[in-house]
């Protein structure tokens, strides 16, 4: 599989900004395309709360779905928000987006991208309430635990968490926890809480 890191927003103005030496969204989508096409799944990602305007977010979201409906290739779409700290857009003022705007952004995606099976409430990049609080707002992959992550640590954000955590915060939530593997099979179910 191939990692969706990178994607930021897939729109021009947003890229010029803030990744210019990442190229445009074609190159992004140039990536995943190849990789789907020989037999590759990758997942989709988007970095929002920054510089992007919601009509910037609607075209990420048509990347994708377009992509997704061409190669069949993603196994899940996993939105994150910018974190300031440590960050050289910080000094441009930026705020971080929030948990209401995360969520909105989970159930945006939910619907908007009827075509990609998953959409990861993250604990990792959104603090463990507000993964819980996700899933009830469209998400189905909790996801995992993270050993050896240093994208977000050198932004100033440490959040780290062990399984029984994991499984205790998705049954507290009132759902069941599985465990899935790479392409999303689940490996083991976990009794229900009870």
């Amino acid at each position: 599989t191939l990692p969706g890191g990178g994607a930021e927003i897939l729109a021009t103005r947003v890229r010029k900004r803030i990744s210019i030496k990442k190229g445009g969204p074609e190159a992004w989508l140039d990536v995943h395309r190849a990789a789907h096409q020989v037999g590759m799944r990758s997942t989709a990602t988007m970095m929002y709360g920054h510089v992007e305007t919601p009509a910037e977010i609607v075209e990420h979201l048509d990347y994708i779905r377009a992509l997704q409906d061409e190669t069949h290739g993603f196994t899940a779409f996993i939105p994150w928000s910018y974190k300031r700290d440590q960050n050289p857009l910080a000094r441009r003022g930026m705020s971080e987006a929030g948990p209401n705007r995360y969520l909105r952004l989970i159930a945006l995606s939910r619907i908007y991208l009827d075509n990609v099976q998953d959409v990861q409430a993250s604990w990792f990049t959104e603090g463990k309430k507000t993964g819980v609080v996700a899933l009830h707002f469209g998400g189905d992959d909790f996801g995992g635990t993270i050993f050896d992550e240093n994208v977000m640590q050198e932004a100033g954000f440490f959040n780290r968490t062990t399984i029984d955590e994991i499984v205790a915060l998705i049954r507290d939530a009132g759902f069941t926890p599985a465990q899935r593997a790479t392409l999303y099979g689940i490996v083991r179910g976990l009794p229900a809480a009870g």
